[in-house]
């Protein structure tokens, strides 16, 4: 028999229209006793719920969270009892036995018996950051699907710029793309004089691509609205900027901002986001395992019958996990970084394949991100610690035996003490024998 815990709770089956509440109250080694009500969801009947509650001492609260519907109930509850906030996939009820009040019974059931891991819900102002940074990246995805319109427009009226060009909408396209829109287009080669920087060794490869156009004035309009649209959503992104920073500056996480930056790969608009969808109370997560399981991006645990199902990430936060995965991205291309050394070592390990190497990285960010949150300190970079003699020698030994067996002959020198006592005579032998 599982031992209770709470001793007053109350479950909320949550609705569009109504709420299905269940409170159970009685002794820990006692049975509970039960009673069910239901209520509306305008702020009057969630203000009833809220007094009964009370008066009947209830002092944890738990509820699914279905949609966006969850959150008029958190507002009204949230200064008056523990609100916990379950994942419908993990207390779904069983298959013929689902009711309104039969999941709201469920529900304080569990929370009873502390068989809930509640979602993380943050701060109010926590809440009011997360949900302009996720503003700023639908609107981002926006601005990418609109530029593809664009293109598709291009193929359609037979211009091939996005063939040579590497960026359509870089300083070089965007000219063009001008000159392409006037109601009598310049000649090909008129337009290709246009390009600038690099772009200026393609004007051959640039001539050929715009050749027999078909640009209509039904391709000129639709582009039109397009760039039109572009432009208001830079707009609106650059306001989402400056309210974002003010937001941090309000909440007083300013200096967490700033240490978050000094993580390799991130930068102002990633570590805004990492702080808008973990907060900068690291107190809410026990340890680097939590946070990462909680975001996706470690190695999933499906073990059974001694054997390992599944390794696979589960789904974990989406916001945080794009931001992490972006991040990881751009510290793979960083020089002289250690997350660069280890993507590329993965990627060779898994033949080639980059999603698993990324995801490794991501989570090493995470981690160094918790670090930086927890300590109040910024990153400091990782000094690799000397190589010993003997790993030296090692390492020679190893170069020279791949060397040799692609028939490359190698003379080495040996000044150090330690190689003067343990002469490579397997690495001479491999050499001179090619």
């Amino acid at each position: 028999m599982i031992c209770a815990a709470v001793e007053r709770c109350a479950g909320i089956d949550v609705g569009k229209q109504w709420l299905s509440v269940c409170i159970m109250i009685g002794p820990l080694n006692g049975e509970p006793r039960t009673e069910r009500r239901r209520f509306g969801v305008n702020v009057a009947e969630l203000e009833k719920l809220r007094n009964w509650l009370v008066s009947e001492g209830v002092t944890h609260v738990v509820m699914e969270s279905t949609g966006s519907y969850w959150k008029p109930i958190f507002n009204v509850l949230e200064d008056s009892v523990k609100v916990y906030l379950a994942n419908p996939y993990e207390v779904k009820n069983r298959k013929g036995h689902k009711t309104d009040d039969k999941d709201g019974w469920w529900l304080a059931h569990l929370l009873r018996h502390a068989m809930i891991y509640p979602s993380f819900i943050p701060p109010r102002r926590i809440r009011e950051l997360r949900d302009l940074t996720r503003r700023r990246t639908r609107l981002n995805g926006v601005g990418t699907a609109e530029k593809n319109r664009v293109q598709k427009m291009l193929e359609d009226a037979n211009v091939k710029l996005g063939n040579v060009l590497s960026d359509v909408f870089g300083a070089s396209g965007q000219c063009m793309l001008e000159a392409l829109l006037k109601g009598e287009a310049p000649p090909p080669e008129q337009i290709a004089q246009l390009a600038r920087g690099r772009a200026k060794k393609k004007i051959p490869e640039i001539i050929a691509s715009l050749e027999g156009h078909q640009m209509s004035e039904h391709h000129r309009k639709m582009i039109h609205y397009s760039l039109t649209h572009m432009r208001f959503v830079e707009e609106q992104i650059a306001d989402i900027d400056s309210e974002i920073a003010a937001k941090i500056q309000e909440a007083g996480l300013v200096q967490q901002w700033e240490n978050l930056q000094t993580v390799p790969g991130v930068r102002e608009r990633s570590a805004a986001n990492i702080l808008a969808e973990t907060g900068a109370d690291m107190s809410q997560f026990p340890s680097q395992r939590q946070i990462s399981s909680w975001a996706g991006v470690c190695p999933g645990n499906n073990r059974s019958a001694g054997r390992n199902r599944s390794n696979r990430p589960t789904g974990g936060n989406p916001w945080l996990r794009g931001t992490l995965t972006e991040c990881a991205w751009a510290a793979a291309s960083k020089k002289d970084c250690f997350l660069k050394q280890k993507f590329w070592r993965l990627t060779t390990k898994s033949g080639g394949k980059k999603t698993s190497a990324l995801v490794a990285v991501a989570h090493t960010i995470l981690q160094l991100s918790y670090e930086v949150l927890r300590s109040g300190q910024p990153f400091r970079e990782r000094q690799l610690p000397p190589l010993s003699p003997e790993h030296k020698e090692r390492l020679i030994r190893h170069h020279v035996r791949r060397l040799g067996k692609l028939g490359v002959r190698v003379h080495s020198h040996r000044t150090t003490s330690a190689s003067k006592s343990r002469p490579t005579k397997r690495a001479s032998q491999a050499v001179e024998n090619k």
